[in-house]
């Protein structure tokens, strides 16, 4: 476990905002409707995300670790283009990517809807692409982190933990904003920070191990979705669950359905066929006429909001900071 290290990596200090230079800027105009808090809405892992802000005037920041480095970028639509600026080392790399970040590769017009309810959420909202990063570890991350326990409990693992082993985002950024630590640092956090961060020995062994090998897996990002969940289910602790949760965003995968939900399989059974208990396979069934496209018909669900009603307890919060 963690706790074995002798060296106890740094915090980032509140407040310590990097010497900042000037800003890159870059304009890209998408080939049809894009809706930006639907296509980078995956990216948010919670009220709190300190890697993630949507402001008033319309603005999306996100900071993240790129191959270069640190970076913080922010996007706004304004007349149908996508006007984006970047700030740090990562700037550059960030402002690359900005097109299949934004659905480029996506192809939206490949998908045929076939049943009404999932036609008319359909219908409501064009401007749905699905994003590609290009990065795997900072989706791979918080997806771990969300394993087997309430996403509540999963964010606000994430949040501490950013917040206090990251490092300040650079640019102008709202608010206090973190890029997330780098490998050798998720290496490095203490078992006993872990443990107050609620995040079972568990969780943290298989983030240890994933960090363990984070170039390895960062070369999945130009892998074929299939490859990817491969390579990333090659680490123990890492299921189909967590590598289509992550390859859904790094990779943009219109068919990687996320199996092993809790929730998801009765959410799909209710809205296509009335069924209150349908499990994974039954929901595979009914995304079978879907397929190729089965992860953009799940979202598509999703946002039609038609959800069965509760009969059971939502899943108990475990506080182990306390056990």
């Amino acid at each position: 476990m963690a706790g074995r290290f002798a060296q106890r990596p740094v915090p980032a200090r509140a407040g310590t905002v990097p010497r900042q230079a000037a800003a890159e800027s870059r304009r890209w105009t998408p080939p049809g409707p894009l809706d930006l808090g639907l296509v980078l809405g995956p990216l948010r892992r919670g009220p709190g995300d300190p890697t993630y802000r949507a402001t008033p005037d319309g603005s999306f920041w996100r900071a993240s670790r790129t191959p270069d480095g640190p970076g913080t970028l922010r996007v706004a639509l304004r007349s149908g283009t996508a006007h984006a600026d970047a700030w740090g080392p990562g700037a550059g790399w960030l402002l690359g990517q900005l097109p299949g970040m934004l659905g480029e590769s996506d192809e939206p017009d490949a998908f045929e809807p076939r049943h009404r309810l999932v036609a008319a959420s359909h219908r409501r909202r064009p401007g749905l692409r699905l994003m590609r990063t290009g990065l795997v570890l900072e989706s791979l991350i918080p997806s771990i982190l969300e394993q087997k326990v309430t996403t509540d409990e999963a964010y606000r693992a994430w949040r501490l933990l950013v917040r206090k082993y990251g490092e300040p985002a650079p640019g102008p950024v709202p608010e206090r904003m973190c890029v997330m630590p780098e490998p050798r640092t998720w290496r490095m956090i203490p078992s006993w920070e872990w443990h107050r961060a609620g995040v079972d020995d568990k969780r943290a062994s298989t983030v240890l191990r994933a960090v363990r090998v984070a170039h390895r897996l960062e070369e999945a990002a130009a892998m074929e979705p299939e490859q990817a969940h491969k390579r990333l289910e090659s680490v123990p602790g890492i299921g189909p669950w967590t590598s289509a949760e992550t390859v859904q965003r790094s990779h943009g995968a219109p068919d990687a359905v996320t199996v092993g939900d809790v929730h998801l399989p009765g959410i799909v059974g209710y809205a296509l066929a009335g069924e209150r208990d349908s499990d994974d396979a039954r929901m595979l069934e009914l995304l079978e006429p879907y397929r190729g496209q089965r992860h953009r018909a799940a979202r598509i669900i999703l946002l039609s909001g038609r959800t069965p009603p509760r009969r059971t307890p939502k899943m108990p919060r475990v506080d182990i900071g306390r056990l």
